[in-house]
């Protein structure tokens, strides 16, 4: 006899996301990386929902994805109670059916499989699918475009052949095939989906304006020199950029303004600084940006894939100058090391996170030296720190100034004085300059 896990299999059908390849649809208002955020949360919502579900039927769980490995989606959803199978070749049809055929080969006696795209999914819609099949050999969760959210079966018939997907007679057809194979089915109440601009609106009411996935913050005083190549190499359509003056007198601003960043006012203070723009921030994740800091390229695709690891709670770039050097490029590596090591990025490496997880700890600490460090240290208590594969390229002013020797030592005094301890205040003396303006 069938144990209740071999009897029943509930499949969720859907993609690993990816910065423009997910959600394509929805660029055009979401831009790449927040469609594909989007599709996130639609299917960890559904996942969510299905784990419910399972637990109350006794039913196995099955991510049938299209894209990733097994390794990255342990790392997303998780591994408890979720077999993962990738998706067979084929258009939309053949893949679903494969994916029902393989259940039934492992013994099931009733499967549903579900989309990734309906954000009213409940548990409790799962668990009626299922309730459905104990009368009926087919179930369909219609949705409002003529397609459907979710089909279930008792026996592996193809009801998918020759559909032209996308279209709104997608459940006509189905029903069709289905009748003509004697197939009795019955219909769950009708869900929206979330697939174009207008689905968007329909969700979200007319007046809704998409927020960015990114929000970069810099802070400066005095930066024209630097200003427009790190706004340049910072410019993104899934990206604000949100510039933080602290009193400059310079054409910081002016530059600023042009190049489209907004601007926030507010004393001098880095730490300061960086916690009024990210209480001004849009994004649902952070960057903490040095005004002499060029980002990567597609850094907007790293930041996304770092955090695709749950336990991920902050990530930085590896770090490197415009000091071309091998003394500097021997400094790279073992500042490189100690980050990864010590989990303690500095902010030359560009700091990024997710804004509730910032908000959670308070911000950056009102420190008046190393708050990248301290936030570095507080995070770590919270999970991974995690350096990206790219580099964020520093233009190495202080290093230049205070001698290549000096800066390391001093850093390195920091970083142990921070992991033993010490107090902002006695360390702030290590790292003063001479008096002089600086860019922050």
């Amino acid at each position: 006899m069938l144990t209740p896990s071999e009897d029943a299999h509930l499949i969720v059908f859907g993609r690993y996301p990816r910065v423009g390849k997910t959600k394509t649809r929805l660029i055009p208002a979401l831009g790449p990386a927040g469609a594909a955020a989007l599709q996130k949360r639609l299917a960890e919502k559904t996942v969510a929902a299905a784990r419910q579900a399972a637990k109350r039927i006794g039913s196995r769980l099955v991510f049938c994805h299209d894209g990733g490995h097994r390794k990255q989606l342990c790392r997303w959803l998780g591994d408890r109670r979720i077999r993962y199978v990738a998706q067979a070749d084929g258009d939309l049809g053949r893949r679903m059916h494969r994916a029902i055929h393989r259940a039934f080969e492992d013994g099931a006696r009733r499967v549903v499989l579900v989309g990734t795209d309906i954000p009213g999914l409940t548990a409790g819609r799962l668990k009626q699918a299922f309730s459905a099949l104990n009368q009926n050999d087919l179930v369909f969760g219609p949705s409002t475009d003529g397609g459907y959210w979710l089909v279930g079966m008792t026996k592996p018939e193809n009801i998918f052949d020759g559909i032209v997907w996308g279209r709104p007679d997608v459940l006509e057809k189905s029903l069709a095939l289905a009748r003509n194979k004697g197939m009795r089915p019955q219909m769950l109440a009708p869900l929206n989906d979330l697939d174009t601009p207008d689905d968007l609106t329909r969700e979200k009411g007319g007046d809704y304006v998409p927020p960015p996935y990114l929000s970069v913050i810099i802070p400066v005083i005095d930066a024209a020199r630097q200003m427009a190549r790190t706004l340049a190499a910072a410019a993104s359509p899934d990206a604000e950029i949100i510039v933080s003056d602290g009193g400059s007198t310079d054409r910081t601003l002016q530059i600023a303004r042009t190049l489209g960043a907004r601007i926030v006012f507010g004393p001098r203070s880095r730490a300061g600084q960086q916690n009024r723009a990210a209480a001004a921030a849009r994004g649902e994740v952070l960057l903490f940006l040095h005004a002499d800091t060029r980002l990567p390229r597609n850094y907007v695709n790293h930041v996304f894939e770092t955090l695709m690891d749950r336990r991920t709670r902050m990530g930085a770039f590896r770090f490197a100058t415009r000091i071309h050097t091998p003394a500097m490029r021997c400094i790279a590596f073992c500042t490189n090391l100690r980050a990864g090591w010590l989990k303690l990025p500095c902010g030359d490496q560009g700091l990024f996170l997710r804004q509730r997880d910032f908000t959670e700890i308070g911000g950056f600490p009102e420190v008046s030296i190393a708050e990248d460090l301290y936030l570095s240290r507080r995070m770590a208590g919270k999970g991974r720190i995690v350096i990206a594969p790219a580099a964020a390229v520093s233009s190495g002013r202080r290093w230049r100034h205070l001698g290549l020797l000096r800066t390391t030592m001093i850093k390195t005094m920091l970083a142990v004085g921070i992991l033993a301890g010490v107090s902002p205040g006695r360390l702030a003396s290590l790292y003063r300059l001479p008096p002089k303006k600086t860019n922050l």
